[in-house]
C-alpha cells in the first residue's frame, strides 16, 4: 500500500428526507469515492429515511483530497436516478489531529476540538462538531444534498493512520 497514509472510515448513519424518485417513496443507497476507488452501502428499500449503518472505508493518499459523496434510487429495469450529491472537505478535520498531535491521550474524553460551520463553499447542513470519542478524532457530518430539491446525509467521519505514517506539513 505504497503512498497510503491511513483509512478514512466513514460510519454512514442515515438519510432525512431524501427525494421520491419512485411513485411514494425510493430504494436509497449511498456511494463514496475517493482518488478512484469507490465503495457504497446496502440498498435500504421503500424509505426516504433511510437507516444504513453501514460502515465504508476508503485509502488517504492526498489529506486535501475530498471525499464526494452520491446518493442514488435502485431501479430495476432502468438506470438508477440521482438523489443529490454532496463533498466531505477533510482539511477542518485534517488541522484538528494535526492541532491534538496525535496524541488524543492529553486530551479528555467528549472534548471538541474544532467546529466547522455551514457556509456556500461546503455542504454541510448545520454546524459540524470534530471531538474527540473514546479515544478517536471522529466527525459528526449532516451534509446537504446538491442538484435535488432536499435531503440530507448523516456520516460520521474517522482517520485511522496507518504504522509510521504521520500528517506533518
Amino acid at each position: 500500500m505504497e503512498g497510503v497514509l491511513g483509512l478514512w472510515k466513514l460510519r454512514v448513519k442515515r438519510g432525512i428526507n431524501l427525494v421520491a424518485r419512485d411513485t411514494k417513496s425510493s430504494d436509497p443507497y449511498l456511494i463514496a469515492t475517493l482518488d478512484g476507488q469507490k465503495t457504497k452501502t446496502k440498498v435500504t428499500k421503500a424509505s426516504c429515511n433511510p437507516e444504513w449503518n453501514d460502515e465504508l472505508t476508503l485509502t488517504m493518499r492526498d489529506p486535501d483530497a475530498p471525499i464526494h459523496i452520491a446518493v442514488y434510487d435502485q431501479d430495476m429495469f432502468s438506470k438508477d436516478d440521482s438523489m443529490g450529491e454532496a463533498e466531505i472537505d477533510v482539511k477542518p478535520y485534517i488541522e484538528c489531529l494535526r492541532t491534538v498531535g496525535l496524541n488524543p491521550n492529553n486530551v479528555p474524553n467528549g472534548t471538541i476540538l474544532g467546529c466547522v460551520h455551514p457556509t456556500e463553499h461546503n455542504c454541510l447542513a448545520k454546524e459540524s462538531s470534530i471531538l474527540l470519542e473514546d479515544g478517536k478524532v471522529v466527525q459528526d457530518i449532516n451534509l446537504k444534498l446538491r442538484g435535488v430539491e432536499c435531503g440530507e446525509v448523516v456520516i460520521q467521519l474517522e482517520l485511522v493512520l496507518l504504522p509510521g505514517q504521520n500528517l506533518s506539513v
